[in-house]
This record gives C-alpha cells, structure tokens and sequence, in this order.
C-alpha cells in the first residue's frame, strides 16, 4: 500500500518515466494496420486489434529501458468492447514483461459506483463464491474534486492489495486555471486539493515515506511542481506535459526530493509517435520509440538524480 514498487522500478532502471499509450489508430504504421484491416476488415475489431499489436511492439522495444506504461482508457473505449478487451490483454502484458501499470481512467465517482470502478480497476470483482481480477491494474489515476466519497473505496483498495492511486491537483490542460487556480481562503484551490490527498491518504506511507495517494501535478507548471513538493512531502507525483506539452527536464525536476525520489514524468505522444520523425513509414517504429524514451531519460539525467 504505497508507492513502494513504483520507486524500487524507478531506482533499478535510474529512469522517472512512464511511457503513455494513449494509443490512436491513427498513431499505429499502416504496416501494422494493414494487416490487422485484412484479417477484420476496418472495423472496431481491426482497429483494436492493430492498436494491441502496436503496444505490444512498444512494451517490448521499452520494457528495459522504462519502469512503467500509462494506458489511457479513452483511446479503447472508443473502440467498444473490442477496444477495452486490448486494454486488459496490454495491461496483462506490461505486467508479464516487469512494468507498472497505471490505467489513466480519472474516474470520479461516489457511493456504489466508486466502489465498482476500484473492483474493475484495482480490486476484484464476486462471481458466486470466486474473487475474479478485472483489469488488474497496480495503479489508477482519479478526479477528486467530487470529495472523499469519490476516492475512498479506491483507498480501500490500495491498502488490501498493495496497489496506489494518482488524484488530480495541478493539470497541464490550460483551461484548468478555470477552476484550480480559483482562490479558496487563503490559498489556491489546487493548493487546498493537494492538502486533502496527503490528509486522505495519511497512515499508508511505505518505505521510502510516500503515500498510497499521489498527485497529478503538470510539468507545464513549474513553480506549482516546487510550491506542492516543498507542501507535501508525503505524496508520490505523477507529472504530465512533459515533451509534446511544453515540460522540460529543468521545469520537472522540481517535483523531486533531495534524493531524486517521489515522482514519476509521464511522456506519450513523444515517444508513440517518435516513427512519425524518421522517414521509414513506421517500419522502425520499435527503435524510434527507444531512441526517444532514451533520450527523455538523458535530458532527465542532466537534472535529475536519483539515489
């Protein structure tokens, strides 16, 4: 119950990364869709079917290099079921080949429904007398802005089967000054959502003093990552925006300790679509998504490190 395993990945490979597979039919090579098409025709199940090769492919050119993947469930959903069959059977895989799993899901809920989300997503679900795994996932990302009815059952998860979860805070969207940056008291209102994820998620530290709730915090706001760091020294963060946003490495290593620990950058469309830059119509697409998850965890490097 913690951050714990996420932080021993992070350590082993000396790389915060998270490669997001935010997966688009239009981000696969036509070499891959092309097969995927003739066998079911451009329909639901041969889009998914292209996209699960793609991942595949992905996980493997990355499983070495990155200590975990970030699926974003959107990008299955709207294939229908044949999509979110992929998403199980990627996240099935990541976990087979040595990854952390964070399904990016923002689910915010209460009541009844949060309590069947955290059984589909990190929990298990009754059937008759068995306990069934559903997605399985070791961590989820969640919009708190519901309250604590919204987050609690996910809580409840994360200590019985050892798993965390991130909360919204501070996002790199640009509209979320609309409402984050509103003022609530004496302060500002992500700064007042920061405070209530280490109050929720107090008692659950593990090892290396991280929570089992972290924090969404945009790497497209740099003094929010420094201000929130110094404030909650308890709370794993989970930083978007990084590459194809606008983050840098300098603007991220904020969101670090002294010791280069508690957080974890998240880049996706950067290295996804790293073939789309070569020239080879995809055909390399394994060896461009390396080279530029190689070259994240350079820039990284330059600002970064990690004991």
């Amino acid at each position: 119950m913690s951050f714990d395993l996420l932080q021993e990945k992070i350590r082993e490979k000396k790389n915060p990364t998270v490669a997001g597979l935010d997966t688009r039919i239009e981000y696969v090579p036509a070499h891959i869709r092309e097969k995927s098409f003739r066998e079911h025709g451009e329909t639901l199940m041969g889009a998914a079917d292209a996209v699960w090769e793609f991942n595949r492919g992905l996980i493997d050119a990355l499983a070495d290099l990155v200590p975990a993947v970030k699926p974003q469930a959107a990008y299955y959903e709207n294939l229908g079921w044949p999509g979110m069959a992929m998403l199980e059977k990627t996240i099935r895989y990541a976990k087979e080949q040595g990854l952390y799993v964070i399904a990016d899901i923002k689910r915010g809920d209460i009541g009844s429904t949060a309590q069947a989300y955290a059984e589909a997503w990190l929990g298990t679900t009754r059937v008759g007398g068995t306990d069934c795994p559903v997605f399985d996932a070791h961590c989820v990302t969640l919009n708190g802005y519901m309250g604590s009815d919204a987050i609690q059952p996910f809580l409840d998860q994360c200590v019985a089967q050892g798993k965390a979860a991130f909360v919204l805070a501070k996002t790199s969207n640009p509209s979320s000054v609309e409402l984050q940056d509103l003022v609530a008291g004496d302060r500002l209102l992500y700064a007042a959502m920061g405070e209530l994820i280490e109050r929720w998620g107090r008692g659950t530290a593990g090892t290396y003093g991280y929570q089992a709730l972290g924090a969404v915090v945009g790497a497209t706001h740099p003094s929010v990552l420094k201000q929130l760091r110094r404030k909650l020294e308890r709370t794993f963060f989970l930083v978007p925006g990084y590459g194809a946003q606008g983050g840098t490495a300098a603007d991220v290593r904020h969101a670090f300790d002294e010791l280069g620990r508690g957080a974890i950058v998240n880049a996706s469309r950067s290295i996804l679509c790293a073939w789309q830059k070569t020239g080879k119509d995809g055909l390399d697409y394994q060896d461009a998504a390396r080279a530029a998850a190689i070259q994240m965890r350079e820039e990284l490097k330059a600002h970064i490190t990690i004991l």
